[in-house]
């Protein structure tokens, strides 16, 4: 590393340069003298100088001329170093107070005033005080320039009035963390709004008034239900009640700001107060859930605290439709749920810029910190395909985690909101016993969202009046936190009490609200405004046609075949110059010939088609996963890339000019939080086919959750109808535990009064069909496709092009090949891949008493199709269920009972398979084939 010789000024300043070191200073002149590049580059350029202002005699400058030039020049140092001594200090003192300020600004939610109880006490920072930068009282009243800190409206001020302002807005009721931010314009622009804004803030009479009375309701909804049904779990807000007054001003500067739809995701704390409160739900509709009157007899239901809402709420700015998602008790698992819904609606919207939608995370501070899908949404929120413009997340932070508070015990980290700043969301810890700090917390999110797309995070600290429900004792397990909760006053009480010192209501007057509100809840009164028109939201899903609906409703899937070759060559047209990668010309070229019937078609093309025909029939996609672009074993290659150049061509963009839109969407490396974005999507768009397809179909198993609380039972508990499409790669090809099973057994498990589609599709033309069928029948029910793997370019699974311009998607596809039935001794039924592995060796082995059916829906279970299937082999005694999962997975539990059901007399059920296993699979390929084999005699030959 290189270094700038030093200047004149700077060698002044040197010890070197002193009387007592004239005889050193004379060495390195005569060294100069001799070799100038022998002495360092300051000394020979400070040298050069001295030589021009030491007067000339000769041509040689003398010893005594020099030496007398050195030691004027310390005399002349030491005046210099005197004066300058005083201005050094000052300057050192200047450069600690900016220092002192950008600690504070990074720093300063360390000592903020954030914690109602007054229990936590803040972490201590040396470099919050003024000692650790060498002040003393002396110094407090010096003068200092302020440098970028505009908290003091002036460029200047002593350091006690800079300490003191740093003070009020960093460790106050709000503590803010924004300096983990990389762009200088938010940190800019947070900067301001804090030092400037936060420090000067003062509601108007109006807004405090509103604040008090927005207090009233969250206070008096939880006392009214506590009193009216003792004991009953309602998980109260009271503690947290600021969230009311909170989300009341997100919603209305949202509609100032053109917002015209939130979507709000929460877990249960204050889900019913803010039902009421905010959402606008009749009361009496909650009170007839307290009071079990109202169940539907469509669906099994959910407790209250798990429900959702909608409505049209009236806001200063117009009309405001306000969604409460439907959340079970997987807590965060919604997020990612609202997310999906509200890029759906963005889309209904053509709101590109994302400014229409808002959605709202609402959290507990213990599951923000401890579930993983927290931050697995955080991830996906700048994500392109799945970015909504910013969320803006609330935490109600209680400060208990169901019985555990030590944060010890529940967090590595500071705070329970660190996983925010991975995406440089900035955080703001909000002590929620001053109602003004929260308002202003509110305001500052929703702008900040409006003006940079990102999310943002309101740590809401309170407190939990009671314990985890109504019914828990907290004091068992903190003691000391619920002696100091009891001895507490209400909030509306705290800010009543602050009103009333500033003379801007007199005493008790609060109590007329608290009235007002109770006599409404007893006339069973909408608490918030909202418009009864539901044509007042012109954007509402018309879910109607879809309700009551069987699944033998019929379809036309049948594509003529003119139309499917006329959207086949549109797709085949790539730009000019446009240069394929070798494989993918090849897969092109080949559906090229199977376009003009020179080859059958395989699965790969008759899936690309059922898409085409689809978006020519104006019904858009979204086509995500994690290799969903070109299909995790390439048979899709549904975006092409310029070799050269790496531009992106979609040919299913291209297939006719009135089309629909597609979305091929490479998802990042999820499946929990994608698949639940995805569901979130399909929920809000029935029109709108979703498609979820896993890398490979195990790994599904990371969204069980999701599975499990949405997409199965979601239309039991919530009456939410869902068309959501799962592709699970499945099939047994010696790829292991982890690369062989979707788990079918888990789906069937799941499978009653017609919830879920559960289908096992066997070529090419019943893909087509399948995927039709899910859009065009007017039934919108979750469909689970166990997809193939090997079976994608297996020779025997292909179809002529014509299958996809007549007939529909078979049920039960009987046998193919010609057995006579009267012949026939056995008939194997079986599903997926372990068919074609049957039918092939049962032509090798030329055996001709053997029949072969194929189910290709295993739910609900076509009875009257296999029915008509079966009735050929009435007199056939061996009926076997052949399939390739161990006996303890698979089908065979689930769907055994079907079909012995269907049965006729002397006919029994026997099965061929794997034996059961702990494990999907083996890991060994020699074993799987060797257990392949195995089966496959089984079921033909034993």
């Amino acid at each position: 590393m290189t270094t700038q010789p030093r200047t004149m000024q700077e060698l002044w300043q040197d010890t070197y340069l002193s009387s007592g070191n004239e005889a050193y200073l004379e060495t390195l002149y005569e060294n100069y003298l001799a070799d100038p590049q022998s002495v360092a580059p300051e000394w020979r350029n400070y040298f050069e100088q001295l030589l021009q202002r030491v007067p000339r005699t000769s041509p040689d400058v003398s010893h005594a001329a020099i030496r007398e030039q050195f030691l004027q020049l310390a005399r002349e140092s030491a005046k210099v170093a005197a004066v300058s001594g005083i201005e050094t200090y000052h300057d050192q003192q200047q450069e600690r107070v900016i220092e002192l300020i950008a600690a504070y600004r990074r720093l300063g939610h360390l000592q903020a005033n954030i914690d109602p109880l007054g229990m936590y006490k803040g972490i201590y920072s040396p470099t919050l005080e003024l000692a650790y930068y060498g002040f003393t009282d002396q110094d407090l009243k010096k003068t200092f320039n302020v440098g970028s800190f505009t908290g003091l409206n002036k460029s200047s001020a002593t350091l006690a009035e800079i300490y003191d302002a740093l003070r009020r807005v960093y460790c106050n009721t709000i503590g803010i963390e924004y300096m983990h931010i990389n762009r200088v314009e938010e940190v800019e622009w947070i900067r301001e709004r804090m030092e400037q804004g936060w420090s000067s803030f003062k509601p108007t009479n109006a807004e405090k008034l509103h604040i008090l009375n927005r207090l009233v309701v969250a206070d008096g909804l939880e006392k009214y239900l506590g009193f009216k049904y003792v004991g009953q779990k309602r998980f109260s807000l009271e503690g947290g009640d600021s969230l009311i007054p909170l989300l009341d001003t997100v919603v209305n500067r949202s509609s100032q700001n053109g917002v015209k739809e939130t979507i709000i995701g929460m877990a249960h704390r204050g889900r019913l107060n803010v039902l009421v409160n905010i959402v606008g739900k009749d009361s009496k509709g909650i009170f007839a859930a307290f009071e079990g009157k109202g169940v539907p007899e469509t669906h099994s239901g959910d407790v209250k605290y798990h429900l959702g809402y909608s409505s049209n709420v009236k806001t200063n700015y117009g009309l405001m439709h306000i969604a409460l998602a439907f959340n079970p008790s997987h807590l965060e698992i919604v997020s990612p749920v609202v997310q999906g819904s509200v890029r759906a609606r963005q889309r209904r919207r053509r709101d590109t810029e994302q400014k229409q939608v808002l959605p709202i995370q609402i959290h507990g501070d213990a599951a923000f910190a401890g579930q993983g899908v927290v931050m697995e949404t955080f991830n996906m929120s700048q994500i392109r395909w799945f970015a909504v413009g910013g969320s803006i997340h609330i935490v109600i932070n209680n400060q208990v985690g169901f019985t555990t508070s030590n944060t010890k015990d529940s967090r590595s980290t500071t705070y329970c909101t660190d996983v925010a700043k991975m995406v440089e969301a900035p955080v703001l810890h909000v002590n929620a016993n001053d109602p003004e700090a929260v308002y202003f917390a509110a305001l500052f999110a929703v702008d900040y969202r409006y003006l940079f797309k990102k999310d943002i995070v309101i740590d809401l600290v309170c407190y939990r009046r009671h314990g985890h429900n109504e019914a828990d004792e907290p004091s068992a397990t903190q003691p000391l936190m619920y002696k100091t909760i009891k001895a507490m006053q209400v909030p509306y009480l705290l800010y009543a009490k602050k009103l009333v010192s500033e003379g801007l209501i007199k005493e008790d007057e609060e109590k007329k609200l608290v009235d007002a509100f109770r006599q409404g809840l007893d006339d069973g009164k909408t608490m918030v405004e909202v418009a009864n028109d539901s044509a007042s939201y012109e954007f509402a899903v018309n879910w109607e046609p879809f309700i009551g609906k069987s699944w033998t409703e019929k379809a036309t899937t049948a594509v003529p075949l003119n139309r499917i070759k006329e959207l086949a060559k549109a797709m085949e047209k790539l730009p000019d110059g446009y240069v394929l990668q070798p494989q993918v010309k090849k897969t092109l070229e080949a559906q090229r010939k199977m376009t003009d019937g020179e080859l059958p078609i395989n699965w790969g093309y008759a899936e690309t088609m059922a898409y085409a025909t689809l978006l020519d029939q104006g019904y858009p996609i979204r086509l995500c996963g994690q290799d969903a672009a070109r299909g995790t074993f390439a048979h899709r290659h549904a975006v092409l890339h310029d070799q050269n150049t790496d531009e992106i061509y979609i040919p299913l963009s291209h297939v006719s000019p009135n089309q629909a839109q597609i979305n091929v969407v490479d998802s990042f490396l999820s499946e929990e939080a994608v698949l639940a974005f995805e569901y979130g999507y399909a929920t809000a768009e029935p029109n709108f086919l979703v498609i979820w397809e896993a890398q490979f179909g195990d790994f599904a198993n990371g969204a069980q959750v999701v599975i499990d609380q949405f997409i199965s039972s979601g239309e039991q508990k919530w009456g939410r109808l869902c068309g959501l499409v799962m592709l699970l790669p499945h099939g047994y090809e010696g790829q292991g535990p982890e690369h062989s099973s979707a788990r079918l057994e888990r789906y069937l498990q799941l499978c009653a009064q017609d919830n879920i589609q559960v289908c096992i599709p066997s070529t090419p033309a019943q893909i087509f069909h399948l995927l039709r069928r899910q859009m065009i029948r007017p039934y919108r029910k979750p469909l689970i496709v166990m997809s193939p793997k090997s079976v994608l370019r297996n020779p025997l699974a292909v179809s002529e092009l014509k299958e996809l311009s007549e007939g529909e998607f078979r049920l039960v596809i009987p046998e193919i090949d010609k057995i006579d039935a009267k012949k026939t001794e056995r008939v194997i039924i079986t599903s997926g891949k372990i068919y074609y592995e049957l039918l092939q060796h049962r032509r090798d082995l030329k055996l001709n008493n053997a029949a072969i059916i194929r189910l290709e829906q295993l739910y609900p279970f076509p009875e009257e199709a296999f029915r008509g299937v079966m009735a050929s082999y009435a007199h056939v005694k061996d009926i076997i269920w052949c399939q390739e999962e161990p006996q303890n997975q698979g089908a065979w539990i689930t769907i055994s009972p079907y079909i012995q059901s269907t049965l006729a007399k002397g006919q029994k059920l026997r099965y061929a398979g794997r034996h059961s296993s702990a494990s999907p699979a083996v890991g060994y390929h020699t074993v799987h084939e060797k257990e392949q084999e195995e089966l496959v005699e089984q079921a033909l030959t034993k």
